[in-house]
């Protein structure tokens, strides 16, 4: 499926059926998730896949009784570090020296960059970016599994507190910011499977200069 058939082809799925996605399809999609974008590579958060029916089932009430939690095949909960110390990117500068072959002294200017930057945000401003890398990480999801032709809903429409304490993000020093449940579309009972997609028309969306 060519990737603007599968964009077209994709929604927002209301009602799944309960069908298990097969590994290799999540583990691309997982996979297409960590290699997206973010602010200088830190990628601030932890990408929590939830396939257990029981800890499914406990998520559920957070996110105000939504089937698809319980009848898609995992929930995905990006999960955003509370705090950004020097401590998260110098482990971040060890990964890219490892991965690079370089010395990590050679990453000292742009540590200190990153630290520099960061250290400019009020903690909420830092909350709020981080929130963001996690967003981009989102999209990149969606897309992915349009491509393996999975059904995602994003939500938003949730209890952050309820989902942090059922996953003990607390303790792990992380907090709920978005989610999606992947699966496969009920199409006898979910009511928008034949809906026309609608978007802003290109002439209203898109201004070239």
């Amino acid at each position: 499926m060519k990737l603007l058939d599968a964009l077209q082809w994709r929604y927002a799925v209301k009602k799944m059926n309960g069908t298990k996605i097969p590994t290799e399809k999540l583990d691309t999609i997982i996979e297409a998730t960590r290699l997206a974008p973010s602010a200088f590579g830190l990628t601030p958060y932890t990408i929590i896949v939830v396939e257990d029916d029981e800890t499914r089932k406990k998520l559920q009430p957070a996110f105000y009784n939504q089937s698809q939690v319980v009848d898609g095949s995992a929930v995905i909960i990006f999960a955003v570090w509370n705090t950004i110390s020097e401590k998260e990117v110098a482990e971040y500068m060890q990964d890219i020296a490892d991965q690079r072959g370089v010395p990590v002294d050679s990453l000292k200017d742009f540590s200190g960059y990153i630290n520099g930057s960061l250290k400019n945000l009020t903690p909420e401003q830092a909350r709020v970016w981080a929130d963001k890398q996690a967003y981009i990480a989102l999209g990149f999801s969606l897309v992915a599994a349009a491509a393996e032709q999975i059904d995602a809903t994003p939500m938003e429409g949730f209890a952050p507190d309820a989902v942090d304490e059922v996953l003990g993000l607390k303790a792990m020093g992380l907090h709920s910011a978005v989610a999606l449940t992947l699966g496969y579309r009920d199409a006898a009972n979910d009511y928008l499977v034949n809906a026309k997609k609608v978007r802003r028309a290109h002439s209203k969306l898109i201004i070239k200069k």
